[in-house]
């Protein structure tokens, strides 16, 4: 067996999605498990929507994934140029080719022609297909309408009553009747070649051992197989990969999380969660383990374990899976990822110098356990922020007007003065001793003093919020709430 060549083909016409970073990571866990070669080949033959912006977000977007390719649009290889729209030259010498062998012919048919051709074959309730009508157009005819100013597409001559077979290496053997296809088109009338033809010549020259795509190009699959028969070339063995689908079984949209990979980095989900979400989309491993590093991918990885069914898309399974890594974090690395929602939302105005990233870091260490990404720190900052609270709610209001609580918040006052230094250590020793002196249990410590502190009656652990808010701003948070009753 010749050595794995995979390739990673996007077209850059917009930012990388979901289903487009899976099927980059099958690739290249493919290639990483069998010791092969991962491509990366950039499809940019849709010249209205195509842009080098969109092209550098992928590749910025696999890098950040932890992805690496061994040839490709910015690091070269010996079978480029990787982008489509360098290699029209190459296009053009395949395609004089099956022209000259009959495999290929010029078609003049109007845009008006095939709309009521394909009208006429849905109203008989056909396949809607190319019938053939410039298929053997006499010299005379072609003529007439190169002189009528027609510009001609080429088309491939699908051979009648021939069955084509692909030995799907996710989904077994699965066949196509060729006269359901029609005579399709490989080149435009502007001389750009179509998908289906570009990437046969492109698997072709680049060697490509392997295709592993989404369940989506399953139908293009019998029209490159014949491009590849046509011109007597070795066809590669095709893996098509399930689709994902919303939680609902409906196709992924924005409502399920069909949204760019960039949003989710934005979003603070860190790359190793992205990855091992993705890795299940479509493939199961084989033990019980659910969380992988990249290296224990690529040792597990296999078809053989790729799945048929479509894979759910499921928000809370991946916020599952990036609190996991959330909680393994250092704390410094999620500190310096918070800086720009705090900054969003209000709570920094700048960049935070050295001693603020070291009590930014302290902060991030206290509430990573409650984070299923990064941007939600928004949402627990308030506990950390202000020299005052506000009591939430009439719950929270109740619970300060117990009457051990005076007695509670004098005490602690006093202790929170007399306090040598404040680390978590010292905190719980406070409150312990109060409710010890008081002869009052936890809770009735506890939560008068979660409140006057927070406003709340829920929040981080006193002994990681106290020291953090310092002696003066808890002790003022602890008489302003006081002050509301």
């Amino acid at each position: 067996m010749s050595k794995v060549r995979v390739r990673y083909a996007p077209s850059p016409t917009g930012p990388q999605h979901i289903g487009g970073a899976r099927s980059a990571l099958f690739n290249f866990l493919y290639a990483r498990a069998t010791g092969g070669k991962f491509i990366l080949r950039i499809e940019d033959t849709d010249l209205e929507r195509s842009s080098r912006e969109s092209e550098q977000n992928i590749l910025t977007v696999l890098r950040w994934l932890g992805m690496t390719w061994d040839e490709g649009v910015d690091v070269g290889g010996p079978f480029g140029p990787y982008r489509q729209t360098e290699r029209l030259d190459t296009y053009r010498i395949y395609t004089q080719r099956l022209l000259e062998i009959g495999a290929a012919y010029h078609c003049y048919c109007s845009e008006e022609e095939l709309a009521a051709e394909r009208e006429e074959l849905i109203s008989r309730g056909e396949t809607p297909r190319y019938l053939g009508k410039c298929r053997n157009l006499t010299t005379e005819q072609i003529r007439e309408y190169e002189a009528q100013g027609r510009k001609p597409v080429v088309r491939f001559r699908v051979p009648e009553d021939h069955e084509i077979k692909v030995n799907d290496l996710v989904r077994g053997e699965v066949s196509f009747d060729s006269n359901l296809i029609g005579d399709f088109v490989i080149v435009k009338s502007d001389g750009i070649p179509t998908y289906n033809f570009a990437v046969v010549v492109d698997d072709t020259t680049m060697e490509i051992t392997h295709v592993l795509r989404g369940e989506e190009h399953l139908s293009n699959t019998p029209r490159q197989v014949l491009i590849y028969q046509a011109l007597n070339l070795p066809v590669p063995e095709f893996g098509h990969i399930s689709l994902i689908l919303g939680k609902d079984r409906s196709k992924m949209s924005k409502r399920h999380g069909s949204v760019s990979v960039a949003h989710y980095r934005e979003q603070g989900y860190l790359p190793e969660a992205i990855v091992n979400f993705i890795a299940l989309l479509g493939w199961a491993p084989p033990g019980e383990e659910e969380f992988f590093s990249m290296e224990e991918l690529i040792g597990a990885f296999g078809l053989d374990r790729a799945a048929k069914n479509p894979a759910v898309f499921d928000m809370d399974k991946l916020n599952y899976i990036s609190s996991h890594y959330i909680k393994k974090a250092e704390p410094s690395r999620l500190a310096e990822l918070a800086v720009p929602h705090l900054l969003e939302a209000g709570f920094l105005t700048e960049h935070p110098d050295t001693a603020g990233f070291k009590w930014l870091t302290r902060m991030m260490a206290a509430v990573q356990e409650y984070l299923a990404y990064v941007g939600q720190v928004a949402e627990y900052a308030r506990f950390f922020f202000g020299e005052e609270v506000t009591l939430q709610g009439s719950e929270a209001r109740e619970v300060l007007q117990g009457e051990q609580v005076p007695p509670v918040t004098e005490l602690f006052l006093k202790k929170l003065e007399e306090a040598a230094e404040l680390t978590p250590e010292t905190v719980k020793g406070i409150l312990k001793s109060v409710g010890k002196e008081l002869k009052l249990g936890g809770k009735q410590v506890f939560m008068p003093l979660r409140v006057a502190l927070t406003g709340e009656t829920q929040g981080p652990e006193l002994y990681n919020l106290i020291p953090l808010l310092g002696k003066e701003t808890a002790a003022n948070r602890v008489r302003s709430a006081m002050k509301q009753l």
